[in-house]
């Protein structure tokens, strides 16, 4: 059985237990899911084709150190740069460099602050220009999975709960669900517990109570599900070559539902086709 904490305050380490917050905790998790979530509306204007990602990482560099906030990836685990940006075929964990974006490219855009101790964690889909119809419904797939497993954040579903209503929408599909990274707890820690997979079976793993932060993070490729990591140590790929999505929200559990700490002020979260 997974132990629960009360929320630690003084000595944020991870335990491997999952803890549950008051309060003070909603409270600073909607500051930073905020602004996390102001960084990524404000990027979109940004993602056109001959941008390259090092100028979007600057950008999101400055918009998150003029707000007063910390940028939570630059220099974790010896990172170099504040966000991720993975493109096409690229899972996760995408280094910003000199690469240009090309028109029907698209691009995952991650970023994470820390606002006053408190970590907002989010990830969007953008379009470069025009995209390809298999493009835009492998990003609507994602958004939709990600959906359905938020659906099932409520006090007394299980972890595996939002799991199978991920995984279970997306074979439906015809995609596969990555299964080498996932979700997290967080809060004062950056990741924490539990780990929270994108697969699994109802009724299976912890049971969600009222007080919970964690992310829901669903990656979902256009073939097969196995990935690979380049020998930069980051950059996670699918080894089929095929098109790669992610979004992410950071969460809380409510005594009724779920509470979107990253939820975007100006409804852009998902794209738009036109």
């Amino acid at each position: 059985m997974t132990d629960i904490l009360e929320d630690d305050l003084d000595q944020p380490v991870r335990t491997g237990t999952i803890r549950v917050h008051g309060p003070e905790g909603f409270e600073g998790m909607r500051r930073a899911g905020r602004l996390v979530a102001e960084a990524l509306d404000m990027i979109g204007e940004y993602v056109v084709p001959g941008v390259t990602t090092d100028e979007l990482d600057r950008r999101i560099h400055a918009f998150t150190l003029d707000h007063g906030a910390v940028p939570a990836c630059l220099g974790y685990k010896g990172y170099s740069r504040t966000i991720c940006t993975s493109i096409n075929h690229v899972v996760c964990h995408g280094i910003p460099g000199d690469r240009a974006l090309k028109e029907g490219d698209i691009v995952n855009i991650d970023h994470t602050v820390i606002v006053d101790g408190w970590h907002g964690d989010s990830s969007r889909m953008y379009a470069v220009g025009e995209i390809g119809a298999r493009a835009r419904r492998l990003v609507d797939v994602t958004y939709d999975a990600l959906e359905r497993g938020l659906a099932q954040v409520k006090p007394g579903n299980t972890f595996g709960d939002i799991g199978y209503a991920i995984q279970s929408f997306v074979e439906a599909q015809r995609m596969s669900v990555v299964r080498d990274f996932c979700g997290h707890g967080i809060g004062r820690l950056f990741h924490d517990a539990p780990n929270v997979l994108h697969f699994g079976r109802k009724g299976e793993g912890a049971v969600l109570k009222a007080g919970m932060f964690f992310t829901v993070e669903p990656m979902v490729n256009l073939g097969k599900p196995h990935v690979k990591v380049l020998s930069d140590g980051w950059t996670a790929v699918t080894r089929d070559k095929s098109l790669s999505a992610q979004c992410e929200h950071t969460v809380g559990v409510t005594e009724d539902g779920v509470e979107l700490f990253t939820a975007s002020p100006g409804g852009l979260f998902r794209p738009r086709w036109s």
